[in-house]
């Protein structure tokens, strides 16, 4: 798979470089920068992408102002992509009628697209959290979220002790953040790895807004402390056989 990788500052460079690190060696991962100081309204694309861009499967566009994603049909006929991912990180930088006009155009143009807010809830089938989670059918982009996205796990407790011996991760978040909560999770006793492993988690730190907002019905928090929420709620399953204390 070929991915084009676009940043507009320093949000997206940790996730470029773990992508690059641990995404499967026959991916090939391109990245360009993008100006943060841009129009409010963009009437000439072309005056803020690079003239040359490689033909790619996939884009991946981590902007970090609201005027940016207003570029995402534009680069559609230069690198001839499929697929897109459009990370909300924060609210802030994509509002609910961009995001409506920017798919409306990639669907015109037969791009299949997703807004994961925030990143790491991207599954291989859908995107988002709970009860706002939509489901999506893009082949590109369900290749890439089987490695990268809401953080799977295999997870191996000693029945005896009930320590955590061994943690092997299926999927990681984009940014990196579930190997750090997963090397300093092993060894903990089950009953003390929960809550204490999410924390962990957006102590990486996470790159998610600290805005309060609603996350779902009757969830109100930022977008930082759903990171570590995910995280574990997706470690959960695996160690609750193991709790002292049912959840």
């Amino acid at each position: 798979m070929n991915i084009l990788i676009t940043t507009q500052g320093a949000y997206g460079l940790r996730i470029v470089e773990n992508i690059k690190k641990r995404g499967p060696s026959d991916w090939k991962i391109d990245s360009v920068s993008i100006p943060l100081n841009l129009p409010y309204i963009i009437d000439a694309p072309e005056e803020h992408v690079p003239e040359s861009l490689p033909q790619v499967d996939l884009i991946i566009f981590l902007s970090e102002s609201q005027n940016a994603p207003q570029l995402i049909p534009d680069l559609i006929p230069l690198t001839g992509a499929k697929g897109v991912i459009v990370p909300i990180e924060n609210s802030s930088w994509m509002s609910l009628g961009l995001k409506g006009q920017v798919k409306e155009e990639l669907d015109r143009m037969g791009v299949g697209s997703v807004f994961p807010k925030n990143f790491c809830t991207l599954t291989d089938k859908t995107f988002g959290y709970g009860d706002r989670a939509e489901t999506y059918e893009c082949e590109i982009i369900s290749q890439f979220a089987q490695h990268f996205g809401s953080p799977e796990f295999r997870i191996h407790v000693n029945p005896e002790t009930n320590i955590i011996e061994d943690i092997e991760v299926v999927r990681c978040s984009p940014c990196g953040s579930t190997y750090h909560g997963v090397e300093k999770t092993i060894g903990k006793h089950v009953d003390e790895a929960l809550p204490s492993a999410g924390l962990i988690c957006m102590q990486f730190p996470c790159l998610a807004s600290m805005a309060m907002e609603q996350i779902d019905k009757g969830l109100y928090n930022t977008l930082m402390h759903l990171s570590g929420q995910i995280f574990n709620e997706r470690m959960l399953p695996h160690l609750e056989p193991y709790l002292s204390e049912k959840v």
